[in-house]
């Protein structure tokens, strides 16, 4: 476990490096968001069971691509397929790679905007107080929570304070989070919740129940890495998404596909393939990980290069943007 400098260390080192660049249906996760105005949920954050994890939480980036409808389908709804971001990996990104420089012309920041990054945090815990009248709850107390940056950024800022003096997820010494829910400009508002101030020792039924199902590995529950073939799968529909198409079910419903919609089947493409760096072993047969899902609200994107952008002709937007995406594939 890593200890509170250690995380203060990387959290500072993160500060440096921003400042100089420019899972459906699982009731594991507490879905905090739906808790009423006004109310007040206390959770008690767990330790990552990975240990080379500095943190006791891991990043997740998300990019929706939005389309028309569902091609064949006349009464479809515009629909909205999210897939990873390759720079959640470490690795390059082929949609941020075609929009960062979108920020450069004023007339596509909107655009930009649209398919930027959605960044949240994946942590577990316990949930203390529970304001929501749920269904059902998992056997396994242990639950998971995906924390958007405005309230990270509260549980980040107190880590940075010299004043906190242990690790809030301690089994002895550790502190709660209270996630208070307010409204704010017509939107939901989480910008009173803060630490509790007094360390409480985990009980006896919520160390039983560690010993018991044992810590998650935060990783796991991050999309799988795409594969070469199913980044280049990315990159096309990000095209098709930005040319207004309609999104088709046949050619791309075995590898990504809007949230609660089903595919049986086999894909209508030829997906390339390629042998990967040894670092990275991937299959050269065409994937058959299942397809990323939404399981809670859109996160708040990472701050992309912010500078207004006055409102014009979308049309051409997205003309001058499709321009711009076939002439890089010709290269």
């Amino acid at each position: 476990m890593a200890s509170l400098a250690e995380i203060r260390a990387k959290l500072k080192s993160q500060e440096v490096n921003r400042s100089t660049s420019n899972t459906g249906g699982d009731n594991a996760i507490y879905p905090h968001w739906n808790i009423s105005e006004g109310s007040e949920a206390v959770v008690r954050f767990l330790p990552d069971k990975d240990e080379t994890n500095t943190f006791f939480w891991t990043e997740r980036n998300m990019i929706k691509l939005p389309f028309a409808g569902i091609k064949g389908q006349t009464d479809s709804r515009p629909v909205t397929v999210q897939v990873p971001c390759m720079e959640m990996y470490g690795k390059t990104c082929p949609v941020l790679t075609e929009v960062r420089p979108w920020f450069k012309d004023k007339s596509m920041e909107d655009m930009g905007r649209k398919y930027w990054k959605k960044k949240s945090y994946i942590f577990q815990g316990f949930v203390t107080t529970n304001p929501l009248a749920e269904d059902s709850t998992p056997e396994n107390p242990i639950r998971r929570f995906i924390i958007g940056p405005q309230i990270f950024n509260i549980i980040r800022g107190a880590l940075m304070d010299p004043e906190m003096e242990e690790m809030p997820t301690d089994y002895l010494k550790g502190v709660d989070f209270r996630i208070t829910k307010t409204t704010k400009g017509g939107y939901a508002d989480y910008s009173t919740s803060k630490w509790s101030r007094r360390e409480r020792p985990l009980d006896e039924a919520e160390r039983a129940a560690i010993d018991t199902h044992g810590l998650h590995n935060l990783g796991d529950f991050r999309p799988k890495e795409p594969t070469e073939a199913e980044v280049k799968i990315i990159a096309e529909l990000f095209a098709k998404s930005v040319e207004g198409e309609a999104y088709d079910l046949e050619q791309y419903g075995q590898y990504f596909r809007p949230a609660g919609v089903a595919y049986q089947g086999k894909p209508q493409v030829a997906v390339p393939t390629a042998s990967a760096p040894a670092a990275t072993p991937v299959a050269e047969a065409a994937p058959t990980a299942a397809p990323v899902t939404a399981t809670a609200p859109a996160p708040q994107p990472e701050a992309a290069p912010a500078t207004a952008a006055p409102a014009g002709d979308s049309a051409k937007r997205a003309e001058d943007i499709l321009k711009l995406i076939r002439s890089r594939q010709a290269k």
